[in-house]
């Protein structure tokens, strides 16, 4: 009996390679069939389409015919799946058209995925404008702006918004110079722009909810875009609040897809006009957009890590240049940015006046060093504390995570290491043997290389230290910590106190009663281009959270001009100190840089390639790893879109010659 595996007889093979010829040909034949027998559409048969290809050289819209049964749903912005180098691949419709450039014969649509216009003609204006700033392509772009398709939330109506029982009231920014005229011109459909400095104790959800109501008054959409789901939560309250349930989306990764893309939606399909999300919303197809708002734009969380690397403050000021709308740049502190769109008369200052800061809390600097007997506070931090904890809760920020991150010898200062892979050693409790951060090997019989003592300090001390040292030195009193995975988001309007990293502080009801601001050089002493700009921003976060009439201390150098900012509320003022500086020093935002990352052979290509502008600065390779090196490149501010354009022709060429990628970005947020 023979095996089915068995090969055929020598005869039977002109047999079978004539079949497999008769049936390719009977296939190519039905290729040929079916594509001469569609009809094209009678009105606008060519339909404009942006493929789903992250190749920069093919980053253009391509035609192609548009059947008849497919006439109706193939609209602009509907999601569609055409013949591409000989495979099936996504797009979006940007455009139909009576008729095409191309000369041949066009390829047919393949499908309509979806008929529902999800990409709208200002958002795939704004992704080529966002493409060509960051010197990436408008499909990454559009993988940003709209999520993915979720076949049942489609399905679902966006119900309208509810309509308005009551008036809505439209809250005062109370001591705000210009603050009313401000909201007034929003009311009258103006596109007033300005950057706001909130002052100690401001309730800046709510202020900013009254800006979007002032804007939904006179007819238009706003935009609020904030750096974290917590943010988000806050501001989706205050907008429930002034508005009303159901008047607003959503959009945060948080909420998941099938809630995402519904929320997505009633937004493209006009039943939503004001949007509150994090760094994706600034894409949010808002119908009759009238206002963007982005909170405390320093965030790195503003910052795209992914390509092409936009940054949520300069999209949404894009918009605002591209629709015509207001702009809102707000926080407790003031980036470079910000104050270069002041210099330049781009935006007016919202601030309050000097004299209404100082009644709102009381800031003081005080050296490290003046530490009251038995424990790591300054004496005026203590007794601040004491104050405080006895009318409600005290906020305690402490730049480091843990117990104890770093060890030294008791006598010597010298810092204690791995005796097995000279690791740095901390203690992650107060019962715990000194463990090294590397390996991971306990050092229980630690003794110093320098001096034999077998001691051992804690010159950094992390918030779950300081929470055991608190608790000792008030006995009674809660102590809470917020950190890592264990962030706190509220507290109540009682005595405690509550020890928070950079970052993790909760909201207290009412506000704390007094905030103390730990190891500020700590803060001081990362190597970073932004370093004096971000620690003030991580202070006045905190400080921001003290109540009306509260005391905010510092514990640090009183001479550092950052906690001087710190301690007159003016973070204005270190702005224009750090962009002085940067002009002086050709940094950005004086000057643009692009930074261009990979292996040493395809780093020198794209060097050879690049068609870089006139007086542009080169600066490196340095070595970033093992096999990957870096160069800066620097322009004056002017030629920033020369560079851009430059950087992304040079994407197009190697793209086209299918060379080694390198990691293009432009306006990195750090060295």
């Amino acid at each position: 009996m023979s095996s089915p595996r068995e090969a055929p007889d020598a005869e039977m093979l002109p047999g079978l390679r004539a079949a497999v010829g008769d049936a390719k040909a009977k296939a190519a034949e039905t290729r040929r069939r079916n594509a001469a027998s569609w009809e094209p559409a009678e009105l606008d048969p060519v339909a404009r389409v942006l493929i789903d290809v992250p190749l920069a050289h093919l980053d253009r819209p391509f035609d192609y015919a548009v059947p008849v049964r497919m006439a109706d749903t193939a609209v602009p912005g509907a999601r569609v799946k055409v013949r591409f180098a000989g495979q099936d691949v996504d797009g979006y419709v940007l455009a139909r058209a009576a008729g095409s450039d191309h000369t041949g014969r066009l390829q047919p649509l393949r499908r309509v995925v979806s008929s529902e216009p999800v990409l709208a003609p200002e958002i795939a204006e704004l992704s080529a404008l966002v493409a060509r700033r960051w010197a990436g392509t408008r499909s990454d772009v559009l993988r940003l702006a709209v999520p993915p398709r979720h076949a049942a939330a489609e399905k679902v109506p966006s119900a309208p918004s509810p309509v308005a029982t009551r008036p809505v009231e439209i809250q005062s920014w109370g001591e705000v110079p210009h603050a009313e005229a401000f909201l007034g011109r929003l009311r009258a459909g103006d596109a007033p722009r300005a950057v706001w400095t909130a002052a100690p104790g401001d309730d800046w959800p709510s202020m900013v909810a009254a800006a979007v109501a002032s804007t939904l008054a006179g007819g238009r959409g706003s935009l609020v875009c904030v750096p974290d789901q917590r943010d988000v939560t806050r501001v989706d309250a205050a907008l429930t609040a002034t508005l009303g349930a159901g008047q607003h989306a959503v959009l945060t990764a948080e909420s998941g897809p099938a809630a995402r893309y519904g929320e997505f939606l009633s937004i493209s399909r006009g039943a939503r006009k004001v949007v509150v999300g994090t760094r994706a919303s600034v894409f949010a197809p808002v119908r009759d957009l009238g206002l963007v708002v982005v909170w405390d734009d320093g965030d790195d969380l503003h910052a795209e890590p992914r390509a092409p690397y936009p940054h949520a403050r300069d999209v949404l000021l894009m918009r605002a240049e591209q629709q015509g709308a207001a702009a809102l740049v707000a926080g407790f502190a003031c980036t470079v940015e910000a104050h270069h769109l002041l210099t330049r008369g781009w935006a007016h200052h919202l601030v309050a006046p000097r004299a209404a800061v100082r009644r709102r809390a009381r800031v003081d600097v005080v050296p490290g060093e003046d530490r009251a007997v038995g424990t790591r506070l300054p004496r005026l931090a203590l007794e601040a504390i004491r104050e405080g904890v006895a009318d409600g809760p005290v906020l305690v920020q402490t730049p480091r995570a843990g117990y104890a991150a770093s060890l030294a010898c008791e006598r010597c200062r010298t810092p204690a290491r791995c005796g097995a892979c000279s690791g740095p050693l901390r203690l992650a409790g107060p019962t715990s043997p000194p463990q090294c951060r590397w390996c991971g090997q306990a050092a229980a019989s630690w003794s110093c290389p320098e001096c034999g003592h077998r001691g051992l300090r804690a010159p950094v001390l992390g918030e779950a230290r300081t929470a055991e040292e608190l608790g000792r030195s008030f006995p009674g009193t809660t102590v809470r910590s917020s950190s890592g995975e264990r962030i706190l988001e509220c507290v109540a309007d009682k005595p405690a106190i509550v020890v928070a990293t950079v970052g993790a502080e909760p909201v207290a009801e009412g506000g704390y009663c007094a905030v103390v601001l730990l190891d500020t050089w700590i803060t001081l002493g990362r190597d970073d281009l932004r370093v004096a700009e971000e620690a003030l921003r991580r202070w006045m976060g905190a400080a921001g959270l003290v109540r009306p009439g509260g005391r905010v201390v510092a514990v640090g150098d009183p001479a550092s001009p950052a906690l001087q900012a710190l301690v007159r509320w003016d973070p204005a003022g270190l702005a224009a100190r750090e962009w002085a500086e940067r002009v002086e020093a050709h940094l950005p935002p004086a000057a643009r840089i692009a930074t261009i990352t990979g292996e040493p052979g395809a780093l020198d290509d794209a060097l050879t390639l690049a068609s870089l502008p006139d007086h542009a600065e080169v600066l490196g390779p340095v070595v970033v790893s093992a096999d990957l090196q870096r160069v800066v490149v620097r322009v004056p501010a002017a030629s920033g879109p020369a560079l851009s354009d430059a950087l992304g022709e040079l994407q197009r060429l190697r793209s086209a010659r299918k060379l080694d990628p390198v990691r293009v970005q432009v306006d990195p947020p750090t060295l």
